[in-house]
């Protein structure tokens, strides 16, 4: 069983810095607490290489990122006519080496499920990456048992995320042997803390997985590290 727990970006909030080692970079403090980080720039805009092999340099043999696939795959392109964009960002990531440890797809809440469009993509984006892959739909056709046993079939987890904007995106889909929760705060998304009896239930669900990961990205007031370090402890001590 592995379970890791990090936040979206490594940033380090001054509120809770004591937590960490005070030498380093950034990202080099923050790997020395936590095993595990999401990379949301990826989203937004390509990086050199040089800058995807300082970040695996940065951390200790046994860190993993997750990167967040490009908006441009998934909200412009729609997954239609992008095979260029996604063997680029392969090519990308690939200088992570066995430090990445997964790729997320977060969808555009009007993105239908359409199994002629998404089904030849997934199976596309399969045959260049082998590795853990999550998607996270935020649209209500994609939360039926046919796209779950599709989803299934292709290795592919569907993320467990919190606000659940239908409330089968609350459960994790697809994938069932590998987990990935997207903890965005609640009830304000991005912004509100978790409470220690809804850690304790992410906690109780983490445990029961064979390989899970737990991400908060509830970051704009730096709620995603305190809530990260609570639930690291809880784990911890089970």
């Amino acid at each position: 069983m592995t379970v890791r727990i990090g936040c979206a970006g490594w940033s380090i909030p001054k509120a809770h810095a004591a937590a960490f080692p005070a030498e380093g970079s950034t990202l080099e403090r923050y790997a020395q607490v936590f095993d595990c980080v999401e990379i949301n720039s990826s989203f937004y805009r390509p990086h050199r290489p040089a800058t995807w092999r300082r970040w695996a340099d940065s951390v200790p043999a046994d860190f993993r990122f997750a990167a967040k696939m490009p908006k441009a795959i998934s909200h412009a392109c729609r997954l239609r006519s992008c095979d260029g964009l996604v063997s680029g960002f392969l090519d990308q990531v690939g200088e992570l080496g066995n430090k990445l440890g997964w790729l997320l797809l977060q969808l555009p809440p009007s993105l239908v499920f359409d199994a002629s469009v998404a089904l030849p993509f997934f199976e596309r984006l399969r045959e260049g990456y082998d590795g853990a892959l999550a998607c996270e739909p935020r649209h209500a056709s994609w939360f039926t048992a046919a796209v779950d046993q599709a989803l299934r079939g292709l290795s592919i987890s569907r993320v467990a995320a919190d606000p659940a904007p239908v409330p089968r995106a609350a459960l994790p889909g697809g994938d069932r042997l590998r987990i990935y929760l997207r903890l965005h705060g609640s009830p304000r998304t991005y912004y509100d803390a978790y409470a220690s009896e809804a850690l304790e239930r992410v906690a109780r669900r983490l445990r029961r997985a064979p390989h899970a990961w737990c991400i908060f990205d509830n970051t704009t007031l730096g709620h995603a590290t305190a809530n990260a370090l609570d639930l690291k402890r809880m784990l911890d001590s089970l």
